[in-house]
């Protein structure tokens, strides 16, 4: 099971996220973005699954990081 983190540019866009990844029954949840990531609301979606579920993600998903270790990520999807 891999932890992944969604960046949002909207706090609404993180609630749906999280919404739509708990529907689907992944197990996530909404926190302040972590220091290394810009966020432009300041939270993101932590959650765990087997794929990154971008499928699950609001249309305002700022991007999507793979956490890979301590305060490490690789960024996976960037909304331009």
């Amino acid at each position: 099971m891999n932890r992944y983190v969604a960046t949002f540019h909207t706090h609404l866009s993180a609630l749906m996220t999280d919404r739509n990844l708990k529907a689907a029954g992944v197990s996530s949840r909404m926190m302040p973005v972590f220091r290394k990531l810009s966020s432009s609301c300041g939270t993101c979606v932590v959650y765990e699954g087997e794929s990154p579920c971008l499928e699950r993600m609001d249309e305002d998903v700022e991007g999507v990081y793979e956490i890979v270790g301590e305060e490490q990520y690789r960024l996976l999807y960037k909304n331009e």
